[in-house]
């Protein structure tokens, strides 16, 4: 079993930057891949971006490349999500999750653990 806690969220200006945090607790959090999602209101769930579980390949939603960057700390059992030039059509609830599988996870169902999410919201 594996416990995710997002925090950073908040509300930010068109062109703010923010970074989420991730803190996982239980089994060994390397032993996963980490993934972020978002939800705006009315929306399905949607991949942002993630990491394979093995070197650290890093991969992104189009939506979110070149703006967004996962990266992660096993030391500290955390994910980060470092978000900049943010626009208002990045408001959403901000999701962590954490797969075992080993390829790139980009649906909801690849992911076996979930965090409660943290809100952003970007003002125009």
């Amino acid at each position: 079993q594996v416990q995710l806690v997002e925090s950073g969220g908040g509300l930010v200006q068109a062109g703010a930057s923010l970074r989420l945090s991730c803190a996982a607790s239980g089994r060994t959090f390397s032993n996963y891949a980490p993934g972020w999602f978002r939800q705006a209101p009315g929306k399905e769930r949607e991949f942002v971006a993630g990491m394979r579980r093995s070197g650290g390949d890093t991969y992104y939603a189009e939506s979110v490349k070149g703006r967004f960057t996962i990266s992660r700390d096993n030391a500290k059992n955390t994910v980060y999500l470092q978000m900049n030039s943010l626009t208002p059509e990045d408001t959403a609830v901000y999701y962590c999750a954490a797969g075992f599988g080993i390829w790139k996870l980009i649906s909801v169902d690849d992911y076996d653990y979930w965090g409660q999410g943290t809100q952003v919201t970007v003002s125009s």
